[in-house]
This record gives C-alpha cells, structure tokens and sequence, in this order.
C-alpha cells in the first residue's frame, strides 16, 4: 500500500462483503448513545442525533447566489497556484468528500471550511494519557509528583496498538499521512499517521509540515508513527485503563496510539510531546511558544498561557509569523516544529482577529462550531457543542508568514502573564537566573466566578508553559534556556497584560496600547536603554520611564490607593510562588546543586 497526494494517503480493504463492525461496548448503555467524556465536562447531547442539532443553527433557507469562487473563496492564481503546490486541490476536495460523504456532522461551511465534530471529546484528555516506562525512558522522563507523564508497562501498550491495528484493518478505507515535523532540515522527523477518519487526514495534513511529491517518494521508513483508531474505545477492564480513552506513547518502538477519542488535538499534542523526548537528545530545546521575526531579523520568543495575549502580542502586521505555537531552538537558530495553526475560534471576529478570520477558508478545518442551517455562516460566538472551537489550517494561509519557517538565535525572550492580582509590573527586566524561576513557574492567574457571585484571581501555574506536553524535568528545559540565552545574547523580560491599581475588581486591566507599546520598545531595543530600579518581595528590574507609557503604573505600588492592602497581596502572590516551586526544589542539575540553588534564590524573597 502506498500514499498518494502529500502525504494524504486513502487505503481500501477487501471487505466489500462485510455490513459492518459489530457495536462493541465497554459498559452497558443505550443504542446511539455518545461515549461518555471522563476527563472533562461532557458535551450536552445524549445522541449522536443530538450533537448534531447542536451543530446547525435554524434559519431561512435563501437563494445561493452564482459566484466563479471554489466554494466561497475567491482565490487570485498566484495564491491558487502557492496552495496547490502545498497542497493539491484534488487531494483536499477527497478528503472532504470523504469526510461529508461518510462522516456524519461534516459540512462546508460559507467560507469554504470543513466543519467537523469531534464527538464527545472536546478537549484533550490529560487524565488517559500515558507513557511506556522502560529501560528507554526510567532515567530519562519526568516522574512522580507534578509529572504529566502517567506511566504503563509496553505489554499493556502492545494490547492497546493490536486492538486500534485489528480496527483499522477492519475498515474499507482508513487514511495515512506522511509527513514532517521541525522547518530545520538538518533535525526534521518523519512522521506517519494512520487514522480512521478524512476529518483527521485532512487536520494533519494541515498541522504538520507538507513534503513534495520527490520528497514523498523518498520518504522510506517514518520516525514515528500514530494510529489513530479514534471512536473505538480501549478495554476499561485492561490493566492502568480507567476509562474508554486511552492515549499511549511508546518512545523505544516510536509508536503512538489512540483508542476512545476523536479529538484530533491528540495527535498534535502528542507529537509535541514527542518533540519534547527526541530533541532535547540533540541538545535542541523544544518550547511551547510563539515566534516573529522583525524586518531586521530580530527574533522574539513568546511564552504564556491562555488569556495572557500570546497570539494578540506574537500577531505583529510590521513582523513576519515563524509560528504560533511549537519551536525549536537549535545551534543554527529557531524553526517551527509544525506546518499550520491550531487557533481558538470562540468569539472570533474579522475586526479582532482578522488574518485568522481570512485564513479560515477552504482547506481549513472547523471543529466543532454551531453555523446556520441554510446559509452555513458559522456563528463564533456560540458555545452549544463546546467552548473549545478550532480551526486548524496550514501556515501559509497567513500573509505575513515566514517561509521556510526559520529564523535566527533570538534576541528576546518574552514570559507573558495575566495577574489578576495586580501586583506584577507591566514590564521587568530578568536575569538568567529570573527567566529560568518564571519559565518553570509558568505564572498567570485567572478570575474565577463563584455561585455567590464573588470573584477573586486564582493563580495559574504550568511549568515551561506547558507542563501538559513536557517530556524531561522543567529544570533541563530551563537550563538549556538560559545556556542559549547567555550564547547568544538573548534578554529575558516579564510582561503582565493583567491588572493594574488593585486586584481584578478594584483595579483595572492594563491598556492593549500600552503593552503594544512596551513589545515594540523590547522589539528595537529601546527598552535596553532604560533606566531601572529594583522591586521588593520578586526583586525585579522595572523602567523607571517609557515612551508612550504613563511612568506611575511602571510601579504597581504607584497605582494602589491603599498600600498596604498592596503589600499583602504582593506577599500572598509570593506564597502562591513558593508553595508551587517546592515540587521543583529536591531536583538537582549535574554533581552539585548550585545552579538549582541560584533558581530558588531568584523567587520571591520575604
């Protein structure tokens, strides 16, 4: 069997006498029933039938209007002919056809996207995700507490990767990808994904990178490999199973399977994770980030987690897009380990976010979205199947995209967080020291509502913003931070799009146009130039003034009426830090633990 188009591969089996699998259940249940989500808050419907009403809005049926576009999207040759080069529009018009033709809740949208539902899962499922511990990875991987390694023994994986094969194989048709991860030629990864679904084909054939058709047939035998066997569910009555959904990575056969959900983020997180194990052997940092490049080729990395503005700050007309969300920073520089974008689609608007609105065209998938019956304009702003909208779509649909996505060694290292706390300063200068304690610490804090009504910040902590997806201890990460920081000259810097003047209720969030502001001053170097003074409790280096910023909210202490009500917070704040960093403290890095002791000692002091 061979793939063909990019990597698009459709397989048939001779089964033309078979009526279908029979139903296989893991629990006793109705018939049509969707299968139970055990990790995260289950989808309303109860039916298959259900979650697709949920899926189209009702509305007047109108006259659809000629037009030359391919489905709603006016395309000019150039572009036309950059895109087919990328990806063949008749391997693309396959795999929608596929997917409409025989996966129940697939529909083309007015934009021309491929709307899709993942089922029941919605999200990933963290909880059913784990890792063969073997003589491969006993030494190597992150375990025990705080770890998101779950670990299974490779006779339970073997089970596992037999019943996705056995189902796969027991399918007219199932799909395989060929394709690579990391723009860097000199450290890409051949990867080979088989899946049960044209929804999933088409979501990694726009996730990771495309090869050409000599790369193609030069590909020979993949570094890793997924099966995705997607709705069939795992054996619950297996040994380390605790639900129908089961996620395992076997780093010594490089193998991946999937039993029990169909939410495609799966595989793009799991590669990442991957990505995590195999390149840090190479002595090449893999980072949960965002990266743009300046017409210079000044190079800013961008950490946070959600809410903080990643995308917002990183998403720059004036610079050009490496990437939204996974990089590697190597000796010849940063590249992107992917070859799309997985954004967030719930209250997407034109005038917000406008080149992922214009990105979402045909080729795209939408996951999950509620769009109007007759008219398929998708409403973004409705949650009734999820909160967690997608679209996914390939890199090159960003004007202003980087391509190859490759850059040089970056000159800024930006850690953003939202504190709702309203103690941290817009803007701190860090030591390497500082980069590596808030780089593990992963900080922002969110507003939590409660069901009387009162709302407070909850701090938020993921270690190197992106504790799900770590494969090594948080220290090597940052370690190998700061080592290609002091290389290469980086600078690391602490940016809070929070609030300012009081904690979420009493103060206020701190203005877009100021924090665009001090991005652009780190971006020229401006900010370099500053003068500076010290901060108590976190010791941090704040301008004292910058252009564009009113100097008064510089200082947080400046902006609180009530000083000491500053005080105590900033003390809490510093607690939260504390409490969080003690999983961190007992790891040493090499012979001796000074380096882990210059860590601590760059935390709150208090």
């Amino acid at each position: 069997m061979a793939s063909n188009g990019v990597g698009n591969g459709e397989f048939s089996f001779d089964n033309k006498g078979r009526t279908g699998l029979p139903k296989i259940q893991t629990q006793k249940t109705e018939e049509n029933v969707v299968c139970h989500d055990d990790s995260a808050t289950p989808v309303k419907a109860q039916t298959l039938d259900e979650l697709h009403s949920l899926q189209k809005k009702k509305s007047a049926p109108t006259t659809p209007i000629k037009s030359p576009r391919v489905f709603g999207v006016a395309v000019s040759e150039e572009e036309r002919q950059k895109q087919q080069l990328q990806s063949p529009l008749h391997k693309l018009l396959e795999l929608y056809e596929q997917a409409i033709k025989y996966e129940k809740g697939s529909f083309i949208t007015s934009s021309g996207a491929l709307a899709t539902l993942s089922g029941a899962k919605t999200g990933r499922s963290p909880r059913d995700k784990r890792v063969v511990r073997d003589e491969t990875t006993e030494e190597d991987l992150w375990w025990g507490k705080g770890s998101p390694n779950i670990e299974m023994d490779e006779q339970t994986f073997l089970i596992n990767r037999e019943r996705a094969v056995d189902y796969l194989c027991s399918l007219e048709k199932v799909f395989v990808n060929d394709q690579f991860l990391n723009w860097d030629p000199n450290n890409r990864i051949k990867v080979r994904i088989v899946s049960a679904r044209a929804y999933h084909s088409l979501f990694m054939h726009n996730m990771c990178i495309r090869p050409t058709p000599e790369e193609l047939e030069d590909f020979g035998t993949p570094d890793f490999t997924i099966y995705n066997a997607g709705q069939f569910p795992c054996n619950r009555y297996t040994h380390y199973m605790t639900s129908s959904t089961s996620i395992d990575i076997n780093l010594a056969r490089r193998e991946m399977v999937i039993l029990g959900t169909q939410y495609a983020g799966e595989m793009k997180k799991g590669l990442f994770g991957v990505m995590h194990y195999l390149m840090p052997k190479r002595q090449i940092l893999s980072l949960h980030s965002g990266c743009n490049m300046g017409k210079e080729g000044d190079v800013a990395l961008f950490f946070g987690l959600s809410g903080t503005g990643k995308t917002t700050l990183s998403t720059d007309h004036n610079r050009y897009l490496i990437g939204d969300d996974e990089h590697c920073w190597s000796n010849h520089g940063v590249s992107n380990i992917e070859g799309g974008c997985y954004a967030k689609c719930i209250d997407l608007s034109r005038e917000k976010e406008p080149d992922i609105w214009n990105a979402i065209k045909f080729g795209t998938v939408l996951e999950n979205v509620v769009f109007e019956e007759h008219t398929r304009e998708v409403d973004y702003t409705d949650k009734s199947v999820t909160e967690n909208t997608r679209a996914a779509y390939p890199i090159e649909y960003i004007p202003n995209a980087k391509i190859p996505c490759v850059g040089p060694h970056p000159k800024n290292v930006i850690l953003l967080a939202c504190d709702a706390f309203g103690v941290l300063p817009p803007v701190s200068k860090l030591n390497l020291a500082q980069t590596m304690y808030h780089f593990i610490s992963g900080y922002t804090a969110l507003v939590a509502g409660t069901e009387d009504g009162i709302k407070e910040p909850t701090a938020t902590f993921s270690a190197c913003f992106g504790a799900a997806f770590i494969m090594l201890h948080p220290t090597k990460y940052a370690a190998m931070l700061a080592e290609k920081m002091q290389k290469h000259g980086a600078t690391g810097w602490l940016v809070n799009t929070g609030w300012s003047g009081g904690s979420y209720g009493s103060g206020s969030r701190i203005k877009l146009a100021y924090t665009r502001r001090i991005i652009d001053a780190i971006h020229s170097g401006a900010l370099l130039k500053a003068e500076y003074k010290k901060t108590e409790v976190f010791g941090l280096e704040i301008p004292t003034e910058l252009e564009g910023v009113p100097s008064e909210i510089l200082d947080p202490v400046n902006t609180w009426p009530d000083k000491k009500a500053h005080k105590d917070t900033l003390l809490k704040l510093g607690g939260l830090f504390r409490k969080n960093f003690e999983v961190f403290t007992n790891y040493k890095i090499g012979t001796d633990s000074k380096l882990t002791e210059e860590i601590l000692a760059a935390g709150p002091n208090f």
